[in-house]
Protein backbone atom coordinates (compact mmCIF):
# COMPACT_ATOMS: atom_id res chain seq x y z
CA UNK A 1 0.00 0.00 0.00
CA UNK A 2 2.65 2.51 0.45
CA UNK A 3 4.25 1.87 -2.21
CA UNK A 4 1.60 2.25 -3.91
CA UNK A 5 0.55 5.72 -1.95
CA UNK A 6 4.41 6.85 -3.35
CA UNK A 7 3.89 6.18 -6.86
CA UNK A 8 0.24 7.74 -6.81
CA UNK A 9 2.24 10.71 -5.38
CA UNK A 10 5.14 10.77 -8.56
CA UNK A 11 2.74 10.59 -11.27
CA UNK A 12 0.39 13.76 -9.44
CA UNK A 13 4.02 15.08 -9.28
CA UNK A 14 4.65 14.29 -12.87
CA UNK A 15 1.71 15.63 -14.48
CA UNK A 16 1.29 18.60 -12.22
CA UNK A 17 4.92 19.22 -14.01
CA UNK A 18 3.40 18.92 -17.41
CA UNK A 19 0.32 21.09 -16.46
CA UNK A 20 3.07 24.17 -15.31
CA UNK A 21 5.18 23.48 -18.79
CA UNK A 22 5.62 27.21 -20.06
CA UNK A 23 3.12 27.30 -23.40
CA UNK A 24 4.90 28.81 -26.18
CA UNK A 25 2.03 29.90 -28.07
CA UNK A 26 2.09 34.07 -26.94
CA UNK A 27 -2.02 34.27 -26.81
CA UNK A 28 -1.89 31.06 -24.32
CA UNK A 29 0.84 32.77 -21.95
CA UNK A 30 -0.12 34.59 -18.67
CA UNK A 31 1.30 38.12 -17.70
CA UNK A 32 3.57 36.98 -15.35
CA UNK A 33 4.49 33.70 -17.65
CA UNK A 34 5.26 36.35 -20.61
CA UNK A 35 8.55 37.45 -19.39
CA UNK A 36 9.53 34.20 -18.24
CA UNK A 37 9.27 33.00 -22.00
CA UNK A 38 10.60 35.72 -23.16
CA UNK A 39 13.75 34.87 -21.15
CA UNK A 40 13.54 31.42 -21.95
CA UNK A 41 12.81 31.70 -25.81
CA UNK A 42 16.82 33.68 -25.80
CA UNK A 43 14.40 36.96 -26.60
CA UNK A 44 13.17 35.18 -30.47
CA UNK A 45 9.76 35.11 -31.22
CA UNK A 46 8.05 33.90 -34.70
CA UNK A 47 5.59 35.49 -36.42
CA UNK A 48 3.96 32.92 -38.67
CA UNK A 49 2.32 34.51 -41.43
CA UNK A 50 -0.42 34.02 -44.46
CA UNK A 51 -3.45 35.25 -45.65
CA UNK A 52 -6.80 35.32 -46.41
CA UNK A 53 -6.93 33.68 -50.39
CA UNK A 54 -9.01 31.27 -52.46
CA UNK A 55 -6.89 27.95 -52.85
CA UNK A 56 -8.17 26.15 -55.59
CA UNK A 57 -12.27 24.93 -54.62
CA UNK A 58 -10.19 22.15 -52.31
CA UNK A 59 -8.39 24.02 -49.53
CA UNK A 60 -9.87 27.05 -46.91
CA UNK A 61 -8.88 30.79 -47.76
CA UNK A 62 -6.67 30.52 -44.41
CA UNK A 63 -4.52 27.92 -46.16
CA UNK A 64 -1.08 29.79 -45.75
CA UNK A 65 -2.15 30.76 -41.86
CA UNK A 66 -2.71 27.48 -41.04
CA UNK A 67 1.12 25.65 -42.73
CA UNK A 68 2.82 28.96 -41.67
CA UNK A 69 1.60 28.19 -38.04
CA UNK A 70 1.96 24.41 -38.42
CA UNK A 71 5.57 25.02 -39.03
CA UNK A 72 6.23 27.28 -36.88
CA UNK A 73 4.77 25.29 -33.41
CA UNK A 74 6.23 21.81 -34.36
CA UNK A 75 9.14 23.94 -34.76
CA UNK A 76 8.91 25.82 -30.69
CA UNK A 77 7.94 22.41 -29.61
CA UNK A 78 11.35 21.01 -30.62
CA UNK A 79 13.58 24.52 -30.08
CA UNK A 80 11.54 26.56 -27.92
CA UNK A 81 10.76 30.17 -28.82
CA UNK A 82 7.49 32.11 -28.63
CA UNK A 83 5.05 31.83 -31.43
CA UNK A 84 2.89 34.86 -32.36
CA UNK A 85 -0.89 34.32 -33.05
CA UNK A 86 -2.05 33.55 -36.92
CA UNK A 87 -1.09 36.63 -38.83
CA UNK A 88 -3.02 37.71 -42.23
CA UNK A 89 -1.99 40.75 -42.87
CA UNK A 90 -0.48 40.81 -46.07
CA UNK A 91 -0.12 41.29 -49.84
CA UNK A 92 -2.77 39.43 -52.47
CA UNK A 93 -4.00 42.42 -54.84
CA UNK A 94 -3.45 39.24 -57.21
CA UNK A 95 -6.37 37.76 -56.37
CA UNK A 96 -8.97 40.29 -55.31
CA UNK A 97 -10.75 39.08 -58.19
CA UNK A 98 -11.83 35.64 -55.99
CA UNK A 99 -13.89 35.25 -52.80
CA UNK A 100 -12.97 35.52 -49.99
CA UNK A 101 -9.43 37.54 -50.64
CA UNK A 102 -8.99 40.22 -47.57
CA UNK A 103 -6.61 42.37 -49.39
CA UNK A 104 -5.30 44.80 -47.17
CA UNK A 105 -3.78 48.46 -48.61
CA UNK A 106 0.27 48.26 -49.34
CA UNK A 107 0.43 51.00 -46.78
CA UNK A 108 -1.48 48.56 -43.88
CA UNK A 109 0.02 46.08 -44.25
CA UNK A 110 3.32 47.33 -44.13
CA UNK A 111 2.36 49.50 -41.41
CA UNK A 112 0.70 46.82 -39.17
CA UNK A 113 3.87 44.62 -39.48
CA UNK A 114 6.31 47.26 -38.45
CA UNK A 115 4.35 48.01 -35.50
CA UNK A 116 3.86 44.79 -34.34
CA UNK A 117 7.70 43.92 -34.65
CA UNK A 118 8.22 47.50 -32.33
CA UNK A 119 5.57 46.01 -29.92
CA UNK A 120 7.79 42.70 -29.46
CA UNK A 121 10.42 44.33 -29.42
CA UNK A 122 9.02 46.63 -26.76
CA UNK A 123 8.19 43.52 -24.43
CA UNK A 124 11.51 42.31 -24.24
CA UNK A 125 12.09 40.39 -27.94
CA UNK A 126 15.43 41.01 -30.05
CA UNK A 127 15.19 38.32 -32.29
CA UNK A 128 12.17 38.08 -34.89
CA UNK A 129 11.84 35.06 -37.50
CA UNK A 130 8.88 35.39 -40.04
CA UNK A 131 7.88 32.63 -41.30
CA UNK A 132 5.98 32.67 -44.54
CA UNK A 133 3.53 30.67 -46.20
CA UNK A 134 2.36 32.72 -48.62
CA UNK A 135 3.88 33.37 -52.14
CA UNK A 136 2.45 36.55 -52.81
CA UNK A 137 4.48 37.97 -49.84
CA UNK A 138 7.59 37.49 -51.35
CA UNK A 139 8.70 40.77 -52.98
CA UNK A 140 6.55 42.45 -50.04
CA UNK A 141 8.92 40.62 -47.69
CA UNK A 142 12.11 41.57 -49.58
CA UNK A 143 11.76 45.18 -49.90
CA UNK A 144 10.36 45.30 -45.79
CA UNK A 145 13.67 43.44 -44.96
CA UNK A 146 15.71 45.76 -46.64
CA UNK A 147 14.05 48.81 -45.03
CA UNK A 148 14.73 47.84 -41.59
CA UNK A 149 17.82 49.84 -42.26
CA UNK A 150 16.19 53.29 -42.72
CA UNK A 151 16.27 53.57 -39.10
CA UNK A 152 17.76 52.45 -36.17
CA UNK A 153 16.38 49.17 -35.18
CA UNK A 154 16.48 47.47 -31.39
CA UNK A 155 15.97 44.20 -32.61
CA UNK A 156 16.91 41.52 -35.49
CA UNK A 157 14.43 40.94 -38.08
CA UNK A 158 15.27 36.57 -40.09
CA UNK A 159 12.91 35.59 -42.72
CA UNK A 160 13.12 31.54 -42.98
CA UNK A 161 13.57 30.76 -45.83
CA UNK A 162 13.70 26.93 -46.21
CA UNK A 163 15.32 24.73 -49.25
CA UNK A 164 13.95 22.28 -51.51
CA UNK A 165 14.51 18.90 -51.32
CA UNK A 166 14.57 17.16 -54.92
CA UNK A 167 14.52 13.70 -53.27
CA UNK A 168 11.99 14.38 -50.57
CA UNK A 169 9.78 15.60 -53.79
CA UNK A 170 9.91 12.34 -55.48
CA UNK A 171 8.82 10.28 -52.20
CA UNK A 172 5.94 12.64 -52.12
CA UNK A 173 5.17 11.91 -55.78
CA UNK A 174 5.70 8.98 -55.32
CA UNK A 175 2.92 8.60 -52.93
CA UNK A 176 0.64 11.26 -54.76
CA UNK A 177 1.86 12.15 -58.25
CA UNK A 178 4.19 14.54 -60.55
CA UNK A 179 2.66 17.78 -60.94
CA UNK A 180 3.74 19.98 -63.48
CA UNK A 181 2.23 23.05 -62.19
CA UNK A 182 2.58 22.26 -58.32
CA UNK A 183 2.55 25.59 -56.99
CA UNK A 184 -0.33 27.08 -55.33
CA UNK A 185 -2.70 24.61 -53.65
CA UNK A 186 -1.42 22.06 -56.16
CA UNK A 187 -0.31 18.33 -54.96
CA UNK A 188 2.38 19.64 -52.20
CA UNK A 189 0.15 22.41 -50.47
CA UNK A 190 -3.14 19.90 -50.73
CA UNK A 191 -0.94 17.32 -49.31
CA UNK A 192 0.59 19.24 -46.36
CA UNK A 193 -3.25 20.55 -45.74
CA UNK A 194 -4.38 16.75 -45.53
CA UNK A 195 -1.92 16.23 -42.66
CA UNK A 196 -2.06 19.44 -40.97
CA UNK A 197 -5.93 20.56 -41.36
CA UNK A 198 -7.39 16.89 -42.20
CA UNK A 199 -10.94 18.31 -41.67
CA UNK A 200 -10.77 21.40 -43.34
CA UNK A 201 -9.14 19.62 -46.87
CA UNK A 202 -11.69 18.85 -49.51
CA UNK A 203 -9.60 16.67 -51.72
CA UNK A 204 -12.49 15.29 -53.65
CA UNK A 205 -13.39 19.03 -55.25
CA UNK A 206 -9.89 19.62 -56.64
CA UNK A 207 -11.00 18.34 -59.76
CA UNK A 208 -13.38 21.24 -60.14
CA UNK A 209 -11.31 23.50 -61.53
CA UNK A 210 -8.34 23.89 -63.88
CA UNK A 211 -4.79 24.32 -62.50
CA UNK A 212 -2.72 24.62 -66.06
CA UNK A 213 -0.82 27.90 -66.45
CA UNK A 214 -2.14 29.32 -69.29
CA UNK A 215 0.80 31.39 -70.30
CA UNK A 216 -0.85 34.30 -71.57
CA UNK A 217 1.66 36.89 -71.46
CA UNK A 218 4.36 33.98 -72.66
CA UNK A 219 4.99 36.14 -75.67
CA UNK A 220 6.24 39.19 -73.99
CA UNK A 221 10.04 38.91 -73.64
CA UNK A 222 12.34 40.94 -70.98
CA UNK A 223 9.14 41.84 -69.11
CA UNK A 224 7.38 41.88 -65.76
CA UNK A 225 4.13 43.16 -65.05
CA UNK A 226 1.92 42.84 -61.73
CA UNK A 227 -0.25 41.09 -63.34
CA UNK A 228 1.30 38.07 -64.54
CA UNK A 229 -0.02 35.41 -62.07
CA UNK A 230 -3.28 36.40 -62.93
CA UNK A 231 -1.97 36.30 -66.59
CA UNK A 232 -1.13 32.34 -65.46
CA UNK A 233 -3.42 31.53 -63.08
CA UNK A 234 -6.59 33.35 -63.11
CA UNK A 235 -8.82 30.72 -61.07
CA UNK A 236 -6.27 31.26 -58.42
CA UNK A 237 -4.99 27.65 -58.66
CA UNK A 238 -1.98 26.08 -59.50
CA UNK A 239 -1.31 22.34 -60.12
CA UNK A 240 -3.31 19.34 -59.55
CA UNK A 241 -4.87 18.77 -55.72
CA UNK A 242 -6.62 15.76 -56.51
CA UNK A 243 -4.30 12.65 -55.37
CA UNK A 244 -3.17 14.23 -52.55
CA UNK A 245 -2.45 12.87 -49.16
CA UNK A 246 -1.66 13.31 -45.77
CA UNK A 247 0.91 10.78 -45.66
CA UNK A 248 3.17 12.78 -48.01
CA UNK A 249 2.35 16.07 -46.33
CA UNK A 250 3.71 14.89 -43.66
CA UNK A 251 7.09 14.52 -45.55
CA UNK A 252 6.90 17.72 -46.52
CA UNK A 253 5.79 19.73 -43.59
CA UNK A 254 8.90 17.42 -41.50
CA UNK A 255 11.20 18.69 -43.90
CA UNK A 256 10.43 22.17 -43.03
CA UNK A 257 10.17 22.17 -39.63
CA UNK A 258 13.82 20.41 -39.48
CA UNK A 259 15.10 23.07 -41.37
CA UNK A 260 13.22 25.67 -39.24
CA UNK A 261 14.23 24.01 -36.04
CA UNK A 262 17.96 24.30 -36.86
CA UNK A 263 17.30 28.04 -38.21
CA UNK A 264 15.83 28.87 -34.42
CA UNK A 265 19.07 27.42 -32.77
CA UNK A 266 21.32 29.21 -35.05
CA UNK A 267 19.41 32.69 -34.69
CA UNK A 268 19.28 31.78 -30.67
CA UNK A 269 23.00 31.80 -31.01
CA UNK A 270 23.84 34.68 -33.69
CA UNK A 271 25.78 37.78 -32.34
CA UNK A 272 26.72 38.79 -35.65
CA UNK A 273 23.36 40.31 -37.55
CA UNK A 274 22.75 42.31 -34.02
CA UNK A 275 26.83 43.40 -33.96
CA UNK A 276 26.62 44.38 -38.06
CA UNK A 277 23.59 46.34 -37.53
CA UNK A 278 24.90 48.29 -34.74
CA UNK A 279 27.94 49.27 -36.96
CA UNK A 280 25.69 49.83 -39.49
CA UNK A 281 23.54 52.19 -37.49
CA UNK A 282 26.22 53.88 -36.55
CA UNK A 283 28.79 54.49 -39.54
CA UNK A 284 24.75 56.07 -41.03
CA UNK A 285 24.85 59.01 -38.52
CA UNK A 286 27.77 60.33 -40.07
CA UNK A 287 28.92 58.71 -43.22
CA UNK A 288 31.41 61.28 -43.90
CA UNK A 289 33.40 59.69 -40.39
CA UNK A 290 33.16 55.52 -42.41
CA UNK A 291 36.30 54.42 -42.58
CA UNK A 292 37.14 54.20 -46.85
Amino acid sequence: MKKLFFSFIGVLFFMSAISQELPFRLEELTAPDFIKAVEKSSKTCIIPIGVMEKHGAQLPLGTDVYLSREYALRAADQEYAVVFPMYYFSQINEARHQPGTIAYSPELIWKILQETLDELNRNGFEKIILVNGHGGNNAFLNFFGMAQLSEQRNYSLYWFRPEGNAGLKKKAEELTQPDKYDSHAGNSETSMMAAAQPDLTLKERAGQQSGVDLERMKHLDYIYSGIWWYASFPNHYGGDGSKANAEAGELLIGNTVNQLVEMIKTVKADTIVPELQNQFFKEAENPLKTKQ
